[in-house]
């Protein structure tokens, strides 16, 4: 398979690094380009990648190519590679806001295309990835891009109309467990723990709690239940909680999120 990036930043080289832990490719069978030329030479420094030299020559020569722009080049750079891009060419995107028919209209063609939101726990292997595939990509290549888009965590189908709740639930959210992680710490050190470890002990019960959602199949509110002993420190917390608006905070954010992604 030729993969190419068009793009070399954090998601990129998420990506890639868990596409070649899984062996789907190989390094030389990868070429990436950037705007940058130092970032380029980062990604061949760390991956051992090919730079096929700008825009339309990874285009050109790429089977499966994945655009990893700020969402703002997207029409940019499609404008510069619709007229080298093969036919056949499964083109991956994981810009939020740029919808399926936005993306064949910058092309001006039919394209095989793939939409997809990765978030940046891909760095460390658990990202979760939604994707959506226009109507020209055939099955084997829907079963490539959910082996590709997996490759660094999990992948899921979802329909179109559903992306923009994926920005707020996923793609973004990491941001709201890091302000949470930085909360609970900070409340740690004010009762004497040092910051290390509570950054350690928050960042655990996190993790370890997340996996208990996915591995137990039980609802978050019996498992809630679970830790709320009748008149104890949790269901005290968790009072708190309330009082202040913290679910109705959350939800309000991931809502203003969706927003966000819908205007983009």
């Amino acid at each position: 398979m030729q993969l190419g990036f068009i793009g070399c930043g954090n998601m990129a080289r998420a990506m890639l690094g868990g596409i070649l832990k899984t062996g789907l490719c190989t390094p030389d069978e990868v070429r990436v380009t950037d705007i940058s030329p130092q970032a380029v030479s980062a990604f061949q420094k760390a991956f051992g990648v090919g730079d096929p030299g700008g825009n339309q020559a990874v285009a050109a020569w790429a089977q499966v190519l994945v655009l990893a722009v700020k969402p703002q080049l997207y029409e940019t750079v499609i404008q510069e590679i619709r007229d080298v891009c093969p036919c056949g060419q499964l083109v991956v995107s994981i810009a939020p806001g740029k919808t399926l028919s936005w993306l064949e209209g910058c092309f001006g063609k039919p394209v095989r295309l793939v939409r997809a939101m990765p978030n940046t726990p891909a760095m460390v292997g658990e990202g979760i990835t939604a994707l959506c595939p226009n109507e020209n990509v055939p099955p084997e290549q829907q079963r490539l891009a959910l082996d590709l888009l997996g490759s660094f965590g999990r992948a899921e189908p979802v329909p179109e109309h559903l992306m923009d709740a994926v920005v707020s639930v996923s793609g973004s959210a990491p941001a709201y467990v890091f302000l949470m992680l930085e909360a609970m710490a900070d409340a740690a050190v004010a009762q004497g723990m040092p910051r290390q470890q509570a950054y350690t002990f928050a960042a655990q019960a996190v993790l370890g709690s997340a996996k208990m959602v996915l591995e137990t199949g039980q609802h978050p509110a019996q498992l809630k239940d679970m830790v709320c002993s009748p008149g104890g420190t949790t269901i005290e917390a968790v009072q708190v909680l309330e009082r202040t608006g913290f679910r109705a905070s959350l939800m309000q954010a991931m809502q203003a999120c969706g927003e966000k992604s819908r205007r983009m």
